[in-house]
């Protein structure tokens, strides 16, 4: 099976095309044109997700490393934790003006400038003497990566059918978690081999040469050729972009649905377990079963690859039932919840062994299922002209709320009662997740009803709301 259901590939959805009229004389150049308007979208995923991967690889490889830094500088585990945080905070704090910031100087440009910056940081990691000169470093990745989440899936949903954006949008963040497989496990590997600064620098080496890739093949002028709208049926030619004037809506109207408000709570407190077990595995798997560092990661990015890989299955789940049905996707989410919670609760409370890895692995595997549903409903529930800063928002609540609380709370309770004893606590905050998209689910269809009082489009799949 592939990352996406077959019928979004199909050349009707993507390219909003008559069939060819066969008498023609020019159908082979607009045979030639229909292909490549089906495989453009393609391009643009592929490279942006590409960059997302270099993403997390330069932010988790420092967990591939977290022995080394310990052992060399004699740091704590709150200090281990903080260089992990503050990437993740300054992704919550800059993520959305710089989200705003794109969608009115371009995102293309946007993207291309995040992912220089994230790279020469992570270059500037491996040079650094101390721990005061590599948590500056960590702080310059996390400006660098700020909007790249939210900038970029607004660059990809732009692309393609609505109603395939919870897969595309859980394959999409699952990339952080694929990333984070490749930089811990990698980074482990060439930490043991050759040192652990030669993992920062091969992180930083790899975003550069897919930035330059991606600057050279996707432009704005393409997008907006290919741009399908909310409203877009396979039936429906989308307008020509020169034929009227761009809408535009208040910036205000991010915050004035509750169940975007909901959505962004949902989000966000879901991401703290699927966090801690990004940044904490390694240790984990190192102290607990005494495998040694470059093992341990390699064991870890095992349980990394399952957050990532339920990311895109829990999309695609959500997708299939909520096809008639748009807000079965909060129902969606909380049954992920509920399933990560029971597994985790149960997994980390058992004796080492092939019993608590399982019930890890299934936990792990739901910990960020909520991901693409929560995504979605955000695209959904905002008008496409500030889709980048909604989703900048929704970055800013799972990194101030998860990405960044998450492992930096585990490092100070492991400081306190050991790394297990903080580990057992942490698939507690599911219940509060829990709780917020319970609430959505319940505001939705007002919610929806008052977007298009704002002039916003209507139904994404014209399935009736239920």
């Amino acid at each position: 099976m592939g990352i996406l259901p077959t019928p979004i590939g199909t050349p009707a959805e993507l390219t909003l095309e008559s069939p060819d009229d066969p008498t023609d004389s020019a159908g082979p150049a607009r045979e030639k044109n229909r292909r490549r308007r089906v495989a453009y979208p393609w391009l643009v995923f592929a490279l942006t997700f590409a960059l997302l991967l270099s993403d997390y690889m330069s932010r988790q490889v420092l967990s591939a490393v977290f022995p080394f830094l310990k052992a060399d500088w004699a740091l704590s585990d709150s200090q281990l934790a903080s260089l992990t945080s503050i990437v993740a905070l300054m992704v919550g704090l800059l993520t959305f003006p710089l989200s705003l910031l794109a969608d009115r100087w371009g995102r293309v440009r946007s993207l291309t400038l995040m992912a220089v910056i994230w790279s020469i940081a992570t270059l500037f990691c491996a040079v650094a003497a101390n721990y005061e000169q590599l948590l500056i470093a960590r702080f310059l990745v996390g400006v660098g990566e700020a909007a790249y989440g939210s900038v970029g899936i607004a660059v990809i949903l732009s692309v393609f059918v609505p109603r395939v954006h919870s897969a595309l949008s859980g394959a999409f963040m699952a990339g952080g978690s694929f990333g984070s497989v490749i930089g811990v496990a990698l980074g482990g590997v060439i930490a043991v081999h050759l040192s652990w600064r030669w993992s920062f620098a091969a992180m930083a080496v790899l975003g550069l040469i897919l930035v330059a890739l991606f600057r050279a093949l996707v432009t704005e002028g393409r997008l907006a050729a290919h741009k399908v709208g909310q409203d877009t049926t396979p039936t429906e030619p989308s307008p020509r972009p020169d034929s009227s004037p761009p809408i535009r809506v208040p910036i205000s109207t991010l915050f004035t649905s509750p169940a975007v408000w909901c959505a962004y709570l949902g989000g966000g407190l879901q991401m703290f377990t699927a966090a801690v077990l990004l940044a904490w595995t390694p240790s984990f798997f190192n102290r607990e079963y005494g495998l040694a560092p470059d093992k341990a990661g390699m064991v870890a990015s095992i349980f990394v690859l399952l957050i990532g890989t339920g990311m895109v299955g829990c999309g695609m789940i959500t997708d299939r039932v909520s096809h008639t049905n748009p807000s079965a996707k909060w129902t969606s989410a909380v049954a992920f919840c509920v399933v990560s919670l029971a597994s985790l609760g149960i997994g980390f409370q058992l004796a080492p062994g092939p019993a608590q890895l399982t019930l890890i692995g299934i936990g792990a595997f739901f910990a960020a299922g909520s991901s693409g549903p929560t995504a979605a409903m955000v695209a959904r529930l905002t008008h496409e002209s500030v889709r980048a800063s909604a989703l900048g928002t929704l970055t800013v609540a799972n990194n101030v709320l998860g990405l960044a609380t998450g492992p930096f709370v585990v490092g100070i309770l492991a400081d306190r009662l050991g790394l297990l004893a903080a580990l057992q606590l942490t698939p507690l905050v599911y219940t509060l997740a829990i709780v917020a998209l319970i609430f959505g689910r319940r505001l939705y269809a007002t919610s929806l009803d008052r977007l298009n009082l704002h002039g916003a489009s209507t139904s994404d799949d014209c399935a009736p709301r239920r």
